[in-house]
């Protein structure tokens, strides 16, 4: 039998990534699918909950200055004080994926904080720290506040090739 004080002892030694809140499964968030048909860009998808994840699936195109299908939602209780990393259980077929945050500070539709992340066939979880975001653009601050945060998006971005992740779970490093 281990006691309390050795048990918080030992938590307070385990990596950052050890210590990430319970993630919440995000069937019940409410997601909307965007694609760069909004800016003339030609690349299709769809996005819909399936088994309690959500799942992006369609086909990215760079032609006519496209290159991007995503699905988004709102973050209504924010990001908890603290947060140093984001946690997120997914799978797809091989590619490569990334999160897009929003904060108050993007304002304009093209921009966005991103980070990578590369996938397989098998659930796995994926920790993202906050500061290996980077800004989509130069008018954006360098670092990401995570007081500021006020969405995300999974996004199949920057390439031709056919698109296919599932995002079951997401949580927060403190």
């Amino acid at each position: 039998v281990i006691s309390r004080r050795a048990l918080l002892a030992l938590l307070s030694c385990l990596p950052l990534a050890a210590r990430a809140q319970t993630m919440t499964p995000v069937g019940t968030f409410d997601w909307r699918y965007l694609a760069d048909t909004v800016m003339g860009g030609v690349s299709d998808g769809q996005a819909r909950t399936d088994g309690g994840a959500v799942r992006l699936t369609g086909t990215v195109s760079t032609a006519n200055n496209g290159g991007f299908i995503q699905v988004r939602t709102d973050l209504p209780d924010g990001v908890p004080d603290g947060a140093t990393a984001l946690r997120l259980r997914v799978r797809g077929n091989g590619e490569r994926y990334f999160i897009h945050l929003r904060t108050r500070a993007t304002r304009l539709p093209w921009q966005y904080y991103q980070a990578g992340f590369e996938t397989s066939g098998d659930w796995q979880d994926v920790t993202l720290p906050l500061s290996d975001f980077r800004p989509s653009g130069g008018m954006l601050p360098r670092q990401i506040t995570p007081a500021r945060i006020r969405s995300l998006g999974l996004v199949a971005y920057g390439r031709d090739h056919e698109a296919d992740v599932s995002l079951a779970a997401l949580g927060w490093v403190t």
